[in-house]
């Protein structure tokens, strides 16, 4: 006689099943508890970016560092937008973090500094490990907040806007006045840049700084801008500074609007597509890179080998867990070369060499 349409000798098949099943997660748990690692090879493991915008230039190719980096892994890239909108960015991240169970790897340019905080308190609550960029407090340190917060990577700010401003300075003949725009006033990359300005401006007495106005790192913004003060101030501009190339677009739009485009020289700093192709054509003189693919890459990278135990965060020295990253200053003399290198072809990453382009502790001025 045929048993197996019996529905009590299936419900007494499937409960053994059942409880055989439940011993053999009991016994994954177990050797999960020794050896982390293989919960987390056995599960499927998110890669997100969150980051301002995707019509910034800049923000659009540290999109692609983290899509590359998660391609790489085989595993799936979520990115977050914040639109300049703190409480979104905030949200979201809190949003992705309940989706993925927090079986997650984190890299975040916060909108702001303040947004740090409940950014990484909301990280650490979860077991969530992140890498920062750019903006957070400072009394605020990876260290503090060990394993999850694994780095917060930056720029010396000022470093790079006197770089730029200086290529800016020697282009004008070291006399004349200049224009200045500045990004968003609270962020630590806006204050670091305008900084840099403030102390080649003291190596350059003969430069004079007409005006400086904030223009939230935005082309859209800057444009308007400058219209403005090449009405008021006229032939009085002999050269404009930008806090970012995306501004520095919006200023050469304007430039080019009345003909002035490669008579007045306009420095920026990211090393953005348009930004080297305009160095190319002679409109544009000087931007630096602090290489947005590698941000990209670099910040999950660091991470997803926290998270697989392959660094110990606890264990690296402060200069591994907050650093300045070592930029490239773009001008004539090099511009093909990193045009080939950058844009003609897809840039490479050692996602291996976790330190290699550390150049430097953060410094803090209080």
């Amino acid at each position: 006689m045929n048993n197996n349409n019996d529905p009590a000798r299936f419900l007494a098949i499937n409960r053994r099943k059942l409880l055989l099943g439940a011993a053999s997660l009991a016994g994954v748990g177990a050797a999960s508890a020794l050896m982390p690692g293989m919960l987390w090879a056995q599960t499927t493991l998110t890669f997100s970016n969150s980051f301002r915008s995707l019509t910034n230039p800049y923000h659009a190719i540290f999109n692609r560092g983290g899509a590359a980096y998660a391609a790489g892994q085989n595993m799936p890239y979520s990115p977050l937008v914040t639109e300049g909108n703190s409480q979104k960015g905030i949200a979201d991240i809190r949003a992705l973090i309940a989706k993925t169970e927090g079986n997650l790897v984190l890299n975040i340019e916060p909108n702001d500094s303040a947004d740090a905080r409940a950014i990484i308190e909301q990280c650490v609550k979860a077991g969530v490990y992140v890498t920062t960029v750019w903006n957070k407090p400072d009394d605020m340190h990876p260290w503090d907040y060990s394993p999850y917060w694994v780095a917060h990577i930056s720029e010396d700010g000022q470093a790079v806007g006197e770089a730029v401003a200086t290529e800016l300075f020697e282009a004008m003949g070291g006399s004349g006045g200049i224009v200045a725009l500045g990004g968003i006033l609270s962020n630590v990359a806006a204050i670091g840049r305008r900084s840099g300005l403030e102390a080649a401006l003291k190596k350059y007495p003969g430069i004079t700084l007409l005006d400086f106005q904030a223009a939230d790192w935005s082309a859209n913004k800057a444009f308007p801008i400058v219209q403005s003060w090449l009405t008021r101030f006229n032939s009085g501009i002999k050269g404009i500074w930008c806090a970012n190339d995306d501004m520095g677009m919006g200023a050469l739009e304007a430039l080019r609007g009345e003909g002035l485009a490669g008579m007045i020289p306009v420095v920026g700093i990211d090393g953005i597509e348009q930004a080297v192709e305009a160095i190319r054509t002679g409109e544009y003189i000087a931007t630096t890179s602090l290489d947005p693919y590698w941000l990209g890459s670099m910040g999950l990278a660091l991470g997803h080998a926290a998270k697989t135990g392959r660094i110990d965060p606890a264990k690296e020295p402060h200069e591994h867990r907050e650093f300045y990253v070592r930029p490239q200053l773009v001008t004539k003399a090099n511009v093909e070369e990193f045009y080939a290198s950058n844009f003609k072809s897809t840039p490479v990453v050692d996602v291996n060499d976790f330190w290699g382009r550390v150049a430097g502790p953060i410094r803090y001025t209080s």
